[in-house]
C-alpha cells in the first residue's frame, strides 16, 4: 500500500499551464533546434544518441485505484511506491524551476476517438529537445484531424481523453522511475531520455480510456490485403499482426508478401497499435512508425529500408561511422536501435488511411499472432476462436542469446503481446474472445512462427546454455509466402498429430517439407517437447482469475 492523494498528479500538470518557465513550441521550429545535437547521416537524416536505450519497464509503476495497479511488484517498484509522496513533492518543486518545453499533438486521425496528448520536456539538458521533435514526427497536429460526425456534435461523447507526459531526463539515474496515473491521464518520466517512454506512455493511457469506451486497444500492426483467390476473384481483407519485439511484427506489417498479380496489393495501415471497435473497424494511432532497425536491409525489407533512408527519418542509437554511413546490424551501442519513418514513403503500399474499415466493408479479417520459437512449433497453425483467444493470452516468444544468453530458448509470455495493459488481463482476453466470436466466419486466426524448427540447446554444468544444433530458420520471404497463401486461400491444411491444430500440407512458393519435425527429432522427442510447452501454457493461463474456461481448455 502507498500514500497518495487522488488527482495530485493532475494538479501538478495543470499548474504547468500558466508557469513562465514553460515554453510552448510548435513542431515546425523543433527540427532545427534538435538537429544541432544529432549526427547527419549519408541519407541527410539524423542519428541521436541517448543515455537510456530501452524502456524502463522494471522501474514503471501504475498508481490509482485497485483496478489499475500492477498485481506483481519487484522490490524496486515497491520502493518507488513507498517514496511516492516525497518524489512528487520534489518533482513539484523542480518543475517550478526547470526550463520546460510544451508541445501538443493528437493521437489518431478519425472523427471518433483522438486523445489529446500534451508533452512537457525539461531542456535543462539542451539535447533533450530531440524528444518533442521525435514526438512531432510520430503523431498528428491538433488541426490535422477531421471533425466529429454531425450526430455527435451536440451533447455527444468527447473525442478522447486529455493525456499528459512530463519528462525530466536529468533526474538522478539512481532514482530513475516511470510514474503512471492511468485514471488521471498523467505519466511522469524521471531519469530517462529514451523516446520510447513518450510513445508507449501515451499509448498505454489511451488504451485504458479506449477500453472504458467499449474498444480494445491492441498492440498490433494493421494492413489491408487484396488477393486473388482460386476462383480468380479479388478479395479484400483487413489484417492484424500481433507480436512481441524481435518477432517480425513490423517487418511483416510493412511487407507486400508478393501479392503482385493483377488487382492484388497491400495497404500498410499501422505498425504498432490500433483501437479495435465493435463493428470490426480499427482506429489507427500514428502517422510515423517507430521501427526497430536491427538487421534492416533492402533485400528482405525493401519498404522499410526505402522509408528509413529518407531525409525526414530520425534515428536513435544506430551505429554510424565518421563518413555518415549507418550500420544497422552493428549492435555495439545497443540491440535496440530505432528509427521514426513516415508512412507516406511506402509509396503505392501506403494506405490512404491509418484506419481499417468495418467488417461489412471487407471480405474478412485475418488475425496473425507472430511468435518466434525454434524447436517444435509449426511454422503456421490455423486456429479456432478459443485457440485464438488462448494465443492472445499467451503472447508468446522466446528469449534470445542476444537478449539474455543465460535464458536463451526460454519462453517469454506477455498477454496480447502488449506490455502496456492497464487493469485486468483476463478481461482483455475475454473481450478479445467476444469480438472474434461476434464476427463469426468473417474472422480467420493464425499462429505464425517466424523462428523455425530443429534447434537443440543444452545446459552446461555452470548453467550456461550451449546450442548443439542451430535452428532451421524460416526466411522472411518464406513467411511472406505463407501470408500470401492465407490471403489467396491456396494453402492446403491438415491436422497436426502432436498439436491437434491445422497446419499447412502445401504452400505455394515455398517448400513446407523443409520444416517437417521428424527430420530433426524422434517422434518420442517431439511428443515430449510438445507436452512440455502445453504444460507451461496451461500453468500460465490458470493464473488469470476470471478468464473463460474455454480459453484454457483450448491449449490442453
Amino acid at each position: 500500500m502507498y500514500n497518495y492523494e487522488p488527482r495530485t498528479a493532475l494538479k501538478i500538470v495543470k499548474k504547468l499551464t500558466n508557469q513562465s518557465n514553460v515554453e510552448v513550441v510548435d513542431c515546425q521550429s523543433l527540427r532545427k533546434r534538435a538537429e544541432k545535437y544529432g549526427n547527419r547521416t549519408e541519407f541527410g537524416n539524423y542519428v541521436f544518441i541517448t543515455n537510456v536505450r530501452n524502456r524502463s519497464a522494471a522501474l514503471t509503476v501504475y498508481i490509482g485505484s485497485e483496478k489499475v495497479r500492477l498485481s506483481k511488484l519487484n522490490p524496486r517498484q515497491r520502493e518507488i511506491l513507498k517514496e511516492l509522496p516525497r518524489t512528487l513533492q520534489e518533482l513539484k518543486g523542480y518543475l517550478e524551476k526547470a526550463p520546460l518545453v510544451k508541445v501538443e499533438q493528437v493521437m489518431g486521425n478519425n472523427p471518433y476517438y483522438t486523445p489529446h496528448c500534451t508533452l512537457y520536456v525539461s531542456v535543462q539538458r539542451k539535447d533533450s529537445i530531440r524528444i518533442p521533435y521525435m514526438w512531432c514526427n510520430t503523431m498528428f497536429g491538433p488541426r490535422d484531424v477531421p471533425a466529429r460526425p454531425a450526430h455527435q456534435e451536440a451533447g455527444g461523447p468527447a473525442r478522447g481523453p486529455r493525456l499528459s507526459i512530463v519528462y525530466i531526463p536529468e533526474w538522478p539515474e539512481s532514482k530513475r522511475e516511470i510514474l503512471v496515473f492511468p485514471e488521471e491521464g498523467v505519466t511522469f518520466v524521471l531519469g530517462s531520455d529514451y523516446f520510447g517512454e513518450a510513445k508507449k506512455g501515451f499509448l498505454r493511457m489511451a488504451m485504458w480510456f479506449a477500453k472504458k469506451q467499449g474498444m480494445l486497444g491492441i498492440h498490433a500492426g494493421a494492413k489491408v490485403l487484396k488477393a486473388r483467390d482460386s476462383s480468380g476473384e479479388v478479395k479484400k481483407y483487413g489484417m492484424f499482426l500481433f507480436g512481441l519485439s524481435a518477432t517480425g511484427k513490423t517487418t511483416h506489417a510493412c511487407h507486400n508478401h508478393g501479392l503482385t498479380r493483377a488487382g492484388e496489393g497491400v495497404e500498410i495501415v499501422q505498425d504498432d497499435a490500433v483501437f479495435w471497435r465493435r463493428d470490426g473497424s480499427a482506429l489507427g494511432t500514428e502517422r510515423g512508425f517507430f521501427i526497430k532497425t536491427d538487421g534492416l536491409d533492402p533485400k528482405s525489407q525493401p519498404l522499410l529500408y526505402q522509408a528509413a533512408t529518407m531525409a525526414d527519418t530520425t534515428f536513435e542509437n544506430v551505429t554510424m561511422d565518421s563518413a555518415g554511413r549507418l550500420f544497422f546490424s552493428d549492435d555495439t551501442l545497443t540491440g535496440n536501435g530505432r528509427g521514426i519513418i513516415q508512412m507516406e514513403h511506402f509509396g503505392k503500399f501506403a494506405g490512404g488511411s491509418i484506419n481499417l474499415p468495418s467488417l461489412h466493408q471487407l471480405d474478412g479479417l485475418i488475425i496473425a499472432f507472430i511468435t518466434r520459437r525454434n524447436t517444435v512449433l509449426p511454422i503456421a497453425s490455423r486456429l479456432n476462436p478459443a485457440q485464438a483467444a488462448a494465443a492472445f493470452m499467451l503472447g508468446e516468444s522466446i528469449e534470445t542469446s542476444a537478449g539474455d544468453p543465460a535464458r536463451a530458448g526460454e519462453s517469454i509470455r506477455v498477454v496480447g503481446t502488449n506490455p502496456f495493459i492497464v487493469g485486468s488481463e483476463a478481461e482483455e482476453g475475454n473481450i478479445f474472445y467476444d469480438f472474434i466470436q461476434r464476427y463469426g466466419d468473417k474472422v480467420k486466426c493464425f499462429l505464425l512462427n517466424t523462428g523455425g524448427v530443429g534447434e537443440i540447446i543444452k545446459s552446461a554444468a555452470d548453467g550456461t546454455k550451449i546450442t548443439e544444433r542451430k535452428v532451421n530458420r524460416i526466411e522472411i520471404l518464406e513467411m511472406a509466402a505463407v501470408i500470401r497463401g492465407i490471403a489467396r486461400g491456396t494453402i492446403q491444411w491438415k491436422e497436426d498429430p502432436y498439436w491437434k491444430v491445422e497446419v499447412p500440407k502445401y504452400v505455394e512458393g515455398m517448400d513446407i517439407r523443409r520444416f517437417k519435425l521428424e527430420k530433426f527429432y524422434s517422434r518420442r522427442k517431439i511428443s515430449s517437447l510438445v507436452k512440455e510447452i502445453k504444460r507451461e501454457r496451461i500453468h500460465y493461463l490458470r493464473q488469470f482469475r476470471g478468464l473463460r474456461s474455454g480459453i484454457i481448455k483450448a491449449v490442453e
